[in-house]
């Protein structure tokens, strides 16, 4: 509990992360709020439901708070959101001139605040995937206050966790969103870093993860600890091996 896990990819996809920390989290009993910029709802419903969780029949019973992003910023954008809910947009800050994630913020805070009847085991803020947020014009700034202030209601106040994801690329152009992955680096509890291979595709090997436990964080005299696997992505699970052990290769 009280944890802030960062999910980053470089050359690769690592979505299927997402969908894990998703899954897992319904199944454990946890209150899961899930800002989805990236994809649809049916897309997520569909990956769920291989590996054994209905989202449809979690937002049914008030476990899921599902952001579908794509949808809202369309409603923003022809003027429909505000007039079938009466309230402002998460995504507010794409129709104004200021980047402001205060509304995103509030989103996140009444999604995950306790009520009377609530039993569920912990709160979860689940990110996928924050760079879309700069795409739409908020600034590094922004962003980086608006996941400092999700950290203290939710892992502080709240003793949840949070997960997020983000892309990045060493070589990149985009100054803004290196500074953003490096930033929250620095805070992580724990990152789980997915690459593609150095040497290309591979269809046996398809890419390697690196796990780092963020020690260092604790204040203590010890160095973070660093596990490196490589991985096999199949229809319902995904295979772990140590590098150069993988069943096709011996």
């Amino acid at each position: 509990q009280g944890k802030f896990t960062l999910l980053r990819d470089t050359r690769t996809d690592g979505s299927f992360l997402v969908h894990h920390f998703l899954s897992f989290y319904l199944r454990a009993g946890c209150k899961v709020c899930f800002v989805a910029l990236l994809q649809s709802f049916s897309h997520y419903n569909v990956v769920a439901q291989k590996l054994g969780v209905s989202l449809t029949a979690a937002r049914e019973r008030g476990q899921l708070v599902f952001l579908e992003g794509l949808r809202s910023c369309l409603d923003l954008l022809f003027g429909e959101e505000e007039e079938q809910s009466g309230e402002p947009s998460p995504l507010q800050f794409v129709s104004e001139s200021a980047s402001n994630l205060k509304a995103l913020f509030d989103f996140v805070r009444t999604a995950l605040t306790p009520t009377g009847s609530g039993s569920w085991k912990g709160p979860v803020l689940l990110v996928d995937d924050l760079g879309v947020l700069l795409s739409l014009g908020a600034t590094p700034v922004a962003v980086l206050d608006f996941i400092h202030y999700c950290r203290v209601t939710v892992c502080s106040q709240l003793k949840g966790n949070i997960v997020v994801l983000v892309h990045s690329n060493e070589d990149s152009e985009d100054e803004e969103n290196e500074l953003v992955v490096n930033s929250l680096c620095h805070h992580s509890d724990l990152i789980l870093w997915v690459e593609g291979l150095a040497t290309g595709f591979c269809k046996d090997v398809h890419g390697e993860i690196k796990i780092i436990r963020r020690t260092s964080l604790e204040l203590t005299a010890e160095q973070d600890h660093v596990q490196i696997y490589q991985y096999k992505i199949q229809d319902k699970n995904v295979t772990f091996f140590a590098r150069g052990l993988s069943a096709a290769i011996l």
